[in-house]
This record gives C-alpha cells, sequence and structure tokens, in this order.
C-alpha cells in the first residue's frame, strides 16, 4: 500500500445495494442498560480542538483514508427481519461431522508424519526439518479449524442444545489450553460493547493520550515525529503474533482497563497487566462476577487436565518431540487467532465510539470482513469471511454464514466493510499494513453532539488523513505534566 495521503477507494469492497443513508442519529434499539454514559471529561482528547491542514470538510466526519462516514441509521430488526429463516437453524449433527472431520484431520496428520518423516524414509535431516515445519503449520490450521467450532460453541450457534455447546467447546477449547468458559463469558462482553472505547474487551485501540504515553512523548508531539521505522513495526507485529493471546489471558491486554465499575466491587484497585488482579483464571478478576465462579474453576480444571497429559507426553516421548508435536502448532494457532481478531477490528475505514455515541447497531458495523480463500472457508469455517454478520446475529451457523451475509448487505448498504483485494496474500499484508495506518484513534476536528463521539485511527507515518495538531503550553504551577492546551493555536 502506497504512503499516499489518500488511500485508493479500490481497497474496499462496499456493496452499494441500499438508498443513500443520511447521518442522522440510529434509530436502532440503545444498548444495554448497563452502558455507560458519562460525557468526555474536560481534559480528554474528544475536548480539544486543534489546528492542522484539514480545513472546513473536518466538520463532517472521515475516517483515515479520507472516505466520508455516516453514522448507520437502520435497526438490528432489520438485520434480523432480512436474513432467511432457515440461516438461523442449527444442527447438532452437522456440528459433530465438523468436529470429527477436524479431529480425524489432526490424528490424520500426526499419524502419516510419525510414520513416514523418519530418518529411515528421509535419510536428509534438511528435509526432515522441512517437513516437520510444514506439520507444524498445517496442524495449526487444523487446530484453529477447531478452535472457530469451540467458539461457535460458546455462541450456542453449534446447537440448540446449551449443555452439548458447552460440552464440546470446553473439551475442544481445553485441548488447545484456552479457558472456555473464562473466554466465553469475557468474548460475550465484548459483543455486547464492540467499538466501545469504555467498554469493549477486543483488540481495544489506544487514544492519542495513551499511545503518546507508551513511546514517552506528550501528545502535542505526535504530529513532530518522525515516521515509525518497518522495523519497527515489523517487530511490534512479531510480538503482537507471538504473545498477544497468552498475553490476554494473563493480563487482559488490549480490552478495556475501567475495572472500577464493575457491578461487584471486585475491580477496586485492579488494572490490566502483570500482577494487576485482571486474568481469565482467577474467579475473583473484574472480568467475571461471583456466580460465574464455578464455571473459571472448571475452565481452570480442563487447563489443568491438558497440561497433565502434555507432561506426561514430555516425560515419555522427549520434549523435543512434545515441543514439534504440539507445542509449536499451538502458537501457530495463537498467532492466527490473533490475526483474525486483530483484523476483523482494526482497519482505516472502522470507527470506535464513545460511551456516549455507541449503540450495538453502530458498534456492530464497526467491523470488516476480508478473505483468506480456502483456508479461511474450509480449514476456518468462515470466521473470517463473515465477521460482520457474526456481531449481529452471533447464533447463526457458519454454515449458513455466506448466505445470511448477502442478505445483510441489502440491509446496510454503505455500512458493510470488507477488504478482499489480493485474497490470502492480501489478508497476511493487511497484518501490517493495519499496524502502519492505526496507530491510535482521535475524535474529527470541528465536530460536535454525537459525532464528536466517533474515533477514527490516526498515525504518525504520513498516512491518510493527519492527527489534529495540538498546542504545547507551560507547566501550571505545581503541574509538571501539563503538556498541551484546549483550543486552537493562533
Amino acid at each position: 500500500m502506497a504512503s499516499t495521503s489518500i488511500a485508493p477507494r479500490s481497497v474496499l469492497k462496499r456493496t452499494m445495494t441500499a438508498t443513500t443513508l443520511d447521518s442522522s442519529p440510529s434509530t436502532a434499539a440503545a444498548s444495554p442498560s448497563d452502558t455507560p454514559r458519562q460525557s468526555p471529561s474536560s481534559s480528554s482528547i474528544s475536548s480539544m480542538s486543534s489546528m492542522g491542514d484539514v480545513k472546513t470538510r473536518s466538520a463532517k466526519l472521515y475516517d483515515t483514508y479520507g472516505n466520508e462516514f455516516e453514522l448507520p441509521d437502520f435497526t438490528i430488526k432489520d438485520i434480523r427481519d432480512a436474513i432467511p429463516k432457515h440461516c438461523y437453524e442449527r444442527s447438532a449433527v452437522t456440528g459433530l461431522c465438523y468436529v470429527f472431520r477436524d479431529v480425524a484431520s489432526l490424528a490424520l496428520t500426526f499419524a502419516i508424519f510419525n510414520k513416514y518423516v523418519t530418518p529411515e524414509n528421509i535419510p536428509s535431516t534438511p528435509a526432515r526439518a522441512a517437513l516437520w515445519a510444514a506439520y507444524t503449520i498445517i496442524q495449526g490450521l487444523f487446530g484453529t479449524g477447531m478452535w472457530v467450532l469451540a467458539h461457535e460453541c460458546g455462541h450456542q450457534a453449534f446447537s440448540t442444545s446449551k449443555t452439548l455447546n458447552d460440552t464440546v467447546g470446553w473439551i475442544c477449547h481445553s485441548a488447545l489450553l484456552v479457558p472456555y468458559f473464562s473466554w466465553k463469558i469475557s468474548h460475550g462482553k465484548h459483543h455486547k460493547a464492540t467499538g466501545n472505547m469504555e467498554r469493549d474487551m477486543v483488540f481495544l485501540p489506544k487514544t492519542r493520550e495513551q499511545y503518546a504515553t507508551r513511546i514517552g512523548k506528550l501528545i502535542h508531539e505526535l504530529t513532530e515525529l518522525g515516521e515509525e521505522t518497518p522495523i519497527v513495526t515489523a517487530s511490534h507485529l512479531i510480538l503482537q503474533q507471538l504473545f498477544g493471546w497468552v498475553m490476554y489471558l494473563f493480563t487482559n491486554v488490549t480490552g478495556h482497563d475501567n475495572h472500577e465499575r464493575q457491578s461487584e466491587g471486585r475491580g477496586k484497585g485492579k488494572k490490566n497487566g502483570y500482577f494487576g488482579g485482571v486474568n481469565h483464571f482467577n474467579p475473583s478478576s473484574p472480568l467475571y462476577e461471583a456466580k460465574d465462579a464455578k464455571l473459571i474453576a472448571l475452565s481452570d480444571v480442563g487447563l489443568a487436565i491438558t497440561a497433565s497429559v502434555l507432561i506426561l507426553v514430555g516425560r515419555t516421548y522427549g520434549f523435543y518431540n512434545l515441543a514439534v508435536w504440539y507445542l509449536i502448532p499451538y502458537m501457530w494457532v495463537n498467532h492466527w487467532l490473533v490475526a483474525i481478531t486483530y483484523l476483523q477490528h482494526t482497519d482505516p475505514t472502522l470507527p470506535h465510539y464513545t460511551g456516549a455515541s455507541w449503540n450495538y447497531v453502530r458498534g456492530a458495523a464497526a467491523t470488516i470482513d476480508r478473505e483468506f480463500g480456502f483456508i479461511g472457508r474450509q480449514l476456518l469455517h468462515g470466521i473470517i469471511e463473515t465477521h460482520v454478520l457474526h456481531h449481529y446475529v452471533s447464533t447463526i451457523p457458519f454454515y449458513h454464514a455466506d448466505e445470511a451475509t448477502e442478505a445483510i448487505k441489502q440491509v446496510m448498504g454503505r455500512h458493510y466493510r470488507s477488504n478482499v483485494k489480493n485474497g490470502p496474500l492480501g489478508f497476511i499484508q493487511s497484518l501490517y499494513y493495519s499496524m502502519r495506518w492505526c496507530n491510535w484513534v482521535e475524535p474529527i476536528e470541528g465536530t460536535s453532539g454525537e459525532a464528536k463521539g466517533v474515533l477514527f485511527f490516526r498515525n504518525r507515518n504520513g498516512l491518510g488523513i493527519p492527527p489534529q495538531v495540538l498546542k504545547e503550553v507551560k507547566p501550571a504551577v505545581g503541574n509538571s505534566k501539563m503538556g498541551m492546551v484546549i483550543g486552537a493555536d493562533d
């Protein structure tokens, strides 16, 4: 993707099948009753004016590419009514057949490689190493497919039986070292608050203040910085892909950090990060309520069983074999999970919202479909290609998701987003491009009312619409941390 000020519109595939939509407030059902409705503080970035190159058009909403953005004005009922009734039908038999297929694929691949990829059959060590490397990639894809089926179970899209769903989900996720019920509960909160800067649980972007703090700068200095070197971007990407999922489970990284608001008071004094008391394993974590304690413990039991089996395998067959057979494929699963989730919610076209401007319909539309070809549609059960639909109706099984997606495009019109350019290669490239384009989010200069609570990605790399230029001021007496002023430079 070229480093131009405005990206080519051909990057996006937008289905224009509805009548032109205006930017009037959404008539969708309001967000859940526990949605925060606090106004931005006087010191927040959303309340600050700025000066810059963007002229009068900045009073409107524009995404990072410079495409005009309008708030969705359809309702969740419009979405549901557009989907054919049979798309809501769930089949336990069909779901179990897919589970059998994925487990059989894992077992057959293991058996073939252990039988034929041996020194006796392949004397060349480099050749065997290459084949076993391929083994880890293949098993990682099959394992990710099984992860997705457990994800279906967590959303009750697997079958009509909650007991069967949770049993299959617990077994499949535990085998992949995922705390099923712990994930299910926090993931459900993500779906209830997608794109909400105060409550979302997954890949919540940094605000301008948070990004500046991370790199040791004041917020007004971001427009003065040079471009981040590609090697730094690549390093961040590699670390995210290697450790993102584990860090999410242990520290709630990329999730919201407003735990003081937890309804039972268990979030007081707890913060994301190491030893902050926020994780997916402790029943007293503020991610959960007291009633969830037994389910969190059951999730931990599943992990303990799998860990015990893995230790036994390592002691019996050697930890080198354990690494090749399971641990490296496990890291591939984590990579795909992080890549998929990151790209579902991070793109220059996507908005995020303050609590006051968010509602469910807007949040669900703040997602994007991509294309990963045969691997995505067959091995990974379409989780990449039909994610927008999934955020509107998560109980629709994946084998009906393509048809349902086509149906909701008629309602969403320009608000449906997909990036299918270059297919699977484009998906991989988007990991790097999104990290270059999407550094932090901030409001559009000159907006007011609820539009002021619509935030878009900005970056320090000279890509797309530039960030606001903010004025530095001298620190107030006794406040050495003061580094900017509310209002534009003269």
